[in-house]
């Protein structure tokens, strides 16, 4: 037999190099995996010691619902933000999101909970001092962290929803401090100067980049924006999180590992989590499964809410519109289709909580309902004005000549007396014209999360943003149908300042 030929020096030599880096790339992903894993911090899924057993999940094929929680609690690095007094316990829930990941991974709903929406709150056993705390017929939502943890928290949005929450992140002041700047800043629009002495906000009028503490300002202040309620910390915070989910896709953050490990690393010195997901390996299955999703499939809705018929300071689910939101997401619907299609096979999984009805007994999404007879209003009495903050020439009289060939006469372009740009274009009305306004902006397809009331003035304005360099409509057949409070991934937004706009 002729003996076998050697290898050429040139191919010993490559092939140990490449199996030096393999094996360094292990051994340095080893080391990495085993810090991070170092990092998480865990708690319980669900306090409630009367809920039944919570039905298997197929964590790659089911819809997942994963509670995201923000404490207010003051203690450790936090200790900054208030006095001693604060600094005990888990504190109260100063964010409350239930994200939906639909079961084939396309679609991505985010349902914001106000802090001072009453609901029941059962039973919760305190996994650190064992007494269980007596159920509630009804609390203030945000208080359920204070009983035990993220867990009983877990059991009232189970008893409220009808849904199964599969998983929770919790994450605290320092968590959002650290994020933005490991991304580097992520972009927020005001429609003028921003200052509020009681969350230290101070933004100038236009577009800003904020990390660290200024961010941390933007997501708690909760007299700067809107009415100076939590309906308009709700929408700021939608606002931000819609602009870094943009800007996490836009710049290749998810294929530099050098970047994912730093914010890997940000994340998990920064979450409580159940122990299903305190491990590496399920936390990034869990982001590499969202990296596709289409920006304007992911939502963020704030619950439907009313004042509570017991105190109009605090408020109460709106009965029908939340049946119908908490239907769509245990039949597995998408929020964004003006039609909801039929529920999947997969959409089967009951629901663990005790007092709504399973998920598995849950009716079709519903359909949407006939739009209501536009009100009766004179256009030609409507004072119309057109401020152009897009950065082209023209489009205020551009703008301004649709609607007068629309009938509304007293139509017309204005100076600009604000930023010489905005990136989201908004509609504002004054006191008496919110209906107006609403089914004026069809005419331009203008979304819901576009419209803002705007203090000492009398009819509407349309401020037009970078959004609306061209054409005559914003954003037909996108944004979120009507009826539903909130905005999708893809819209961009600005925030009215309270007491101005």
């Amino acid at each position: 037999m002729r003996a076998p030929k050697r290898l050429p020096r040139w191919f010993k030599i490559a092939a140990a190099a490449v199996a030096a880096v393999l094996v360094g790339v292990i051994a340095f992903a080893a080391i990495q995996v085993g810090r991070l894993q170092g990092n998480i911090v865990s708690a319980p899924l669900n306090l409630n010691p009367d809920a039944p057993s919570a039905a298997p999940v197929d964590e790659n094929h089911d819809p997942l619902q994963i509670l995201i929680l923000g404490t207010d609690t003051r203690a450790g690095k936090n200790g900054a933000y208030g006095s001693a007094a604060d600094s005990t316990g888990s504190g109260n829930s100063d964010v409350m999101m239930l994200m939906n990941l639909s079961a084939d991974r396309k679609r991505v709903t985010v349902v914001s909970f106000p802090r001072d929406l009453m609901v029941p709150i059962p039973a919760c056993k305190n996994p650190a001092t064992g007494k269980t705390s007596a159920p509630q017929a009804v609390g203030q939502l945000n208080s359920a962290l204070s009983f035990g943890g993220p867990g009983c928290t877990v059991a009232a949005i189970n008893k409220m929803t009808g849904l199964q929450v599969d998983h929770f992140m919790m994450a605290d002041f320092n968590a959002v401090k650290e994020l933005t700047s490991t991304l580097g800043g992520v972009d927020v629009c005001v429609n003028q100067a921003i200052d509020d002495p009681l969350s230290g906000l101070k933004l100038p009028a236009g577009v800003s980049s904020i990390q660290g503490e200024q961010a941390l300002s933007f997501l708690r202040t909760r007299h700067g924006f809107g009415n100076g309620g939590d309906e308009g910390r709700i929408k700021a915070q939608q606002s931000f999180l819609a602009s870094m989910t943009r800007k996490i896709k836009s710049n290749g953050t998810l294929t530099d590992v050098g970047k994912v490990l730093a914010i890997a690393d940000t994340v998990t010195k920064n979450l409580t989590v159940d122990e299903g997901l305190n491990n590496v390996p399920a936390l990034v299955s869990m982001a590499n499964r969202l990296k596709d999703v289409d920006l304007s499939k992911v939502a963020f809705i704030t619950a439907p809410v009313e004042p509570w018929d017991q105190d109009p300071n605090r408020l109460q689910l709106q009965p029908d519109a939340s049946a119908k939101l908490f239907a769509t997401l245990r039949a597995d619907g998408d929020v964004t289709a003006s039609a909801k299609p039929a529920p999947s096979a997969a959409a089967s999984k009951p629901a663990a909580s005790s007092g709504a009805a399973p998920a598995s007994a849950a009716p079709a999404a519903p359909s949407t309902p006939a739009a209501p007879a536009a009100p009766a209003f004179d256009k030609a009495a409507v004072p119309f004005s057109f401020v152009n903050a897009s950065g082209t020439a023209g489009r205020d009289t551009a703008l301004s000549k649709v609607a007068v060939s629309n009938g509304y006469t007293q139509a017309q372009a204005v100076p600009n007396d604000g930023p010489a740009t905005i990136s989201g274009t908004q509609l504002f009305y004054g006191p008496g014209y919110q209906e107006i306004a609403q089914e004026t902006a069809k005419l331009y397809g203008i979304p819901a999360a576009q419209i803002s009331p705007l203090a000492g003035f009398s009819g509407l304005e349309l401020r037009i943003g970078q959004d609306f360099a061209s054409g005559v409509k914003l954003n037909e057949g996108g944004g979120l149908p009507s009826g539903l409070n909130g905005q999708t991934a893809e819209q961009v937004t600005c925030q009215s300042g309270f007491g101005n706009y």
